[in-house]
């Protein structure tokens, strides 16, 4: 049974008839002291062998844990490059669809403009056609009369051919 230091400071021996101590409970306590200093010698060896122990793991976790901040630390900022990756390569496409929305308004006006011309100028020959038909040309006629009234609308006149050179023939 292992003895507290307070327990040994209040020993007492007994003496003997010579002012000394009697030599086998002397023995006996000096064998108790030895083995529980022995004990507490063994209990402190595993402690101290148990604290290598877990400031070893101590110091393993402590260099997971800053490579696990270097490792957060690196995804945060790739997440944050690949954000602005993503951001940039959404503001170059928005771009090169503003770029061919552009052109395609130029070429849609662009062939407006040349379908209006092909109008005009296929209105002239059939002006011509008629004329030369002696007809008159029924897209000189006014559709409303200039005090609000409405006239009649004359329809378009059927096309039997057309030849080699694109004039339609018109039915009479």
């Amino acid at each position: 049974m292992p003895l507290t230091p307070v327990e040994i400071r209040h020993i007492e021996m007994r003496r003997a008839w010579l002012r000394g101590y009697r030599r086998k409970p002397v023995d006996q306590l000096l064998e108790e002291i030895a083995d529980s200093f022995e004990d507490v010698w063994r209990e402190r060896a595993d402690l101290s062998d148990r604290l290598e122990d877990l400031e070893a793991e101590a110091a393993k976790h402590r260099e997971l844990e800053a490579l696990l901040r270097s490792t957060l630390v690196s995804a945060e900022r790739a997440a944050q490059d690949m954000k602005e990756q993503a951001r940039r390569e959404s503001d170059l496409i928005v771009q090169e669809a503003h770029a061919e929305a552009r052109r395609v308004t130029r070429e849609s006006i662009a062939e407006k403009r040349r379908l209006e011309e092909d109008v005009v100028r296929i209105r002239a020959q059939l002006r011509a056609s008629f004329e030369s038909l002696g007809e008159e040309w029924p897209g000189d006629a006014p559709t409303k009369a200039e005090d609000g009234a409405q006239t009649q609308i004359t329809r378009p006149t059927a096309v039997d051919d057309v030849s080699e050179s694109g004039i339609r023939k018109v039915a009479g």
